[in-house]
């Protein structure tokens, strides 16, 4: 197949490149140039911006295009428009972001979506990001009707995760010592290796698989202590894990997800670590052992220049004064 990829050279979009450069597929990536310019040398690059320069698309043809970056309905509409007489299939890369709310078990596919009171707005926040990739979601279908692959990833992670919301564990729990971990050792969480969301992705193009699907994981309920605990086995590390109760954390204003990465306060919304997934299973969605992604995780950062920090997680600093009172609580 001939594809197209809006983006392709940072995180999902660079593991899509290697899922289908490893079936055999030929590419195509529209993108800046800003991010890992040297990636992929021998795959075919047209150089513009999506929001002014989507005529340098202009006389090609491709069997399908992948939209790994957008952000706001607009932009999403406007390439869908451009791409819809020249590819048989669209995928755009959502978020399981876009529902209402987290307060329910296992939500599915039709679970109400956000919405936001300007839809034209292009300012992204926590309120707004959500809402707005239901809305590019919705601008895609509007476009090429009934040829558009929406799929809704949860926490992608693996090696090049630029975000370090699943880095900063491995890494972590491999330096050893006291560790502060969130609340307590059977909370669920739902991650998916970026690699195995790429390659299924390409499968579904393939297949020419339509409509829209959660895609997290694994297959089963997985928890923060099955998490840390890999990561200790997988480093070899003497780290001692130090549970602090969700009351306490946020007492002592240590920040969800941010500060304790993959951790979202029950209160919050239970059903945002319990997605129905069943879906995209059901489809050919699998998932590679999590002491694989750990290890990748791990040897990737060893490639780190030493000046790179960890983008997220508790400094060791206040991490040592939350833990100092844990000890007298």
């Amino acid at each position: 197949m001939k594809l197209l990829i809006l983006g392709g050279t940072v995180f999902l979009g660079r593991a899509l490149v290697d899922a289908a450069l490893a079936r055999g597929h030929e590419i195509t990536l529209f993108h800046r140039g800003k991010h890992n310019p040297d990636l992929f040398p021998d795959v075919e690059r047209i150089l513009g911006d999506r929001n002014t320069e989507l005529d340098r698309l202009d006389g090609r043809t491709w069997d399908a295009a992948i939209d790994t970056c957008g952000y706001f309905p607009r932009q999403v509409a406007a390439s869908a428009g451009k791409l819809a007489g020249v590819v048989g299939h669209y995928t755009f890369v959502s978020s399981i972001s876009v529902y209402a709310g987290f307060q329910e078990i296992g939500i599915d596919e039709n679970a109400p979506v956000g919405t936001i009171e300007d839809p034209s707005i292009e300012e992204i926040t926590g309120e707004s990001y959500g809402p707005l990739k239901a809305l590019c979601e919705q601008a895609a279908e509007a476009v090429m009707p009934g040829r558009v692959l929406n799929h809704r990833p949860g926490l992608i992670v693996g090696p090049h995760d630029p975000s370090d919301r699943f880095t900063y564990w491995p890494v972590r729990v491999a330096r050893g010592g006291n560790v502060l971990a969130p609340d307590r050792p059977e909370v669920l969480v739902q991650i998916i290796d970026v690699r195995d969301l790429a390659e299924w992705n390409i499968r579904m193009v393939e297949a020419g698989r339509t409509g829209v699907y959660n895609a997290t994981g694994p297959a089963g309920p997985l928890t923060m202590g099955e998490v840390l605990d890999t990561c200790k086995s997988v480093s070899g590390s003497d780290a001692v894990l130090r549970w602090a109760p969700e009351e306490f954390l946020l007492k002592n204003e240590v920040a969800p997800w941010s500060e304790m990465p993959l951790w979202v306060p029950e209160s919050e919304g239970a059903g945002f670590s319990a997605i129905d997934c069943s879906k995209a299973i059901a489809d050919g969605l699998t998932f590679r052992p999590l002491p694989e992604t750990v290890r990748d995780t791990l040897d990737w950062t060893k490639t780190w220049p030493e000046e790179r920090p960890l983008r997220v997680g508790i400094t060791a600093e206040k991490e040592a004064a939350v833990l100092q009172k844990l000890s007298g609580s």
